[in-house]
């Protein structure tokens, strides 16, 4: 019986793909994203073996069976390889590529542990009869070739052990993205349509945009439109320092983000990265940055923006060259390009990202291996969660150690994550060799011109602390005497409570995160004509404003909350002339 990796429903056996095609087309293509730090060889065997229990007859019966036809699921197939791969390689590097190996269906499994399915129990479970499996397989490498890919890893600051940890995840991500891609291009292929598009890399025409839109919106004419210039040159002149961690501490209101997009773009060109990943907490925020990057900037169909309330229709193609949505401007592009970040430029949420990061489902870690080689921009660094601060911080070293990644913290309230700061607990160990937890940034990688200075260069507000309680009755009266004023508090429930209590007076409105994306947008468009033409706009707000939103009130009042908070609603007053 000839072994096959995918059968076509309705069709002869001669358009089927022959398992050994498939293996080694997978192989390849894992070994290409691997490649790009250093571990092709391991990639390239994981590929190899993935799909080798397919060999069972049990396996090719059901794989003929029409589709229609009901029955059992089909039998497990991915087990084998993992056997496999830990008899030739042994129990370290076997175990590793085990890991993903078994894992490309049904996502990663844990270690040890006694809930749900583990990789132990994996590799002693009884599985259909494979042999002849070598038969289909062409240039599987020998363990010397995997061992610079090891041997080459530096260990974690935060972490010693996340290295390996992360190097199996990252190996992972290359296999079942390689597996989607190959076996989405066999389907295609068999309807007779060509291997579907993919968005591509940064290239010089980017980077010439993003030249160009500085060069057009460059101003000189104030103090802080010369202090935003010289922020941006100072940025840019760090270009060429080699890739790695580092900081842009600029208070808001001295261009940060376009700042960022420049170095990241001068940068990528410098040293060959591939791509931009603009990570911003809030979803407010990220519509509004994307839609600059795509509009203003004139990048286009180079943005790809991924977060749960994108509305796909909303963002149609903007080269409407594609009437059908099918080719390589479409929608169905734009879907496919989000399921793996295959694009030149992402703007996404802190949650997806870091969600990806540590990810067990095949759907979310098949993206991880784009992040090699990329530019990305934390920007709001100080929302990282504390509780989760470890972990995160492990991630972000690990990306700038071992993977060619460069990531810049990027925030108006910088987080004391450095070693440098001394701010971070301790170990009893670490105390007794005077060592500091924390990411390792020297001073020469700060981005920004002397940020101290910056605070008082770009002071522009007085905030006033009021010592008394402020009831909700003197907001409104307060509402009553200002026609344009804006009041944040901590919950939906009091924004709501609040906004009952003037909707009465002219101009008031809300903003909450339970409005959808698309209406929260119409609402800020509306608010902005209206506070430039004068009109009453009375505005409560619960703290999604805070978060970089392009707006600003001669008055605000901000509920009791954390320094950093505060000091992002201070920035949305602009004192009245």
């Amino acid at each position: 019986m000839k072994r096959f990796a995918h059968s076509v429903d309705g069709q002869p056996e001669e358009t089927w793909e022959p398992l050994s095609h498939h293996l080694a087309a997978v192989g390849k293509s894992a070994a290409s994203f691997a490649d790009l730090f250093g571990a092709s060889p391991i990639a390239l065997a994981m590929g190899l073996l993935h799909d080798i229990g397919k060999q069972s007859e049990p396996y090719q019966h059901y794989i003929r069976r029409p589709r229609n036809a009901g029955g059992p699921k089909g039998p497990d197939h991915s087990t084998a390889g993992a056997k496999e791969a830990v008899t030739a390689y042994g129990k370290y590097l076997g175990t590793l590529m085990a890991f993903g190996i078994a894992g490309h269906h049904g996502g990663l499994m844990d270690g040890s542990g006694h809930e749900g399915s583990t990789l132990p129990t994996r590799l002693v479970k009884t599985i259909e009869h494979y042999q002849g499996w070598a038969d289909h397989v062409t240039g599987l490498p020998a363990m010397e070739a995997m061992k610079p890919a090891i041997m080459g890893l530096k260990p974690n600051a935060v972490d010693r052990a996340f290295t390996t940890t992360f190097l199996t995840r990252m190996l992972f991500s290359c296999l079942v993205d390689a597996d989607f891609l190959e076996t989405e291009a066999f389907y295609a292929q068999s309807l007779g349509e060509n291997r579907p598009m993919r968005g591509g890399i940064l290239t010089p025409q980017h980077r010439a945009l993003v030249q160009a839109y500085m060069a057009r919106h460059r101003r000189d004419d104030t103090p802080v439109n010369r202090l935003r210039s010289d922020i941006l040159d100072h940025a840019n002149g760090k270009a060429a320092l080699p890739p790695g961690l580092f900081t842009l501490t600029v208070p808001t209101g001295g261009g940060k983000t376009l700042t960022s997009l420049s170095f990241a773009m001068e940068h990528a060109a410098a040293h060959d990265l591939r791509r931009i990943i603009y990570v911003i907490p809030f979803t407010s925020i990220i519509e509004q940055t994307a839609q600059i990057f795509r509009e203003h900037v004139e990048l286009g169909d180079a943005v790809l923006e991924h977060h749960a309330s994108f509305d796909w229709d909303q963002r149609r193609p903007v080269s409407g060259a594609d009437e059908e949505e099918e080719g390589a401007q479409g929608l169905a592009k734009l879907r496919r390009d989000a399921e793996n970040w295959d694009a030149p430029i992402v703007v996404t949420t802190a949650v997806q990202f870091f969600e990806s990061l540590f990810a067990a489902r095949t759907s979310q870690a098949r993206k991880l291996h784009n992040l090699a080689k990329s530019v990305i921009i934390l920007d709001e660094a100080q929302s990282m969660p504390v509780h989760l601060l470890r972990p995160c911080m492990a991630a972000i070293d690990e990306l700038a150690r071992n993977y060619g990644a460069t990531v810049i913290l990027c925030t108006a309230t910088q987080p004391a994550l450095r070693v440098q700061d001394e701010a971070l607990p301790q170990t009893d160990a670490m105390k007794k060799a005077g060592q500091w937890e924390g990411l390792d940034i020297p001073e020469d990688r700060e981005l920004a011109p002397n940020p101290q200075a910056l605070y008082d260069q770009l002071k522009r507000v007085d905030v006033e602390w009021r010592r008394e309680p402020v009831s909700d009755a003197d907001i409104a009266a307060r509402f009553a005497k200002q026609p344009q004023m804006l009041c944040i508090v901590n919950s939906r429930a009091h924004a709501r409570d609040l906004f009952d209590a003037i909707r009465g007076q002219e101009g008031a409105v809300h903003l909450t995160t339970l409005m959808c994306a698309k209406h929260r947008r119409d609402v800020l468009e509306k608010l902005r004509g209206d506070l430039a033409m004068g009109k009453p706009v009375r505005l409560i707000a619960t703290s999604l404003i805070e978060a970089g939103v392009d707006i600003s009130f001669p008055e605000v009042w901000r509920a009791a909350a954390g320094l950093s908070s505060i000091a992002q609603a201070a920035w949305i007053e602009t004192p009245m002339s």
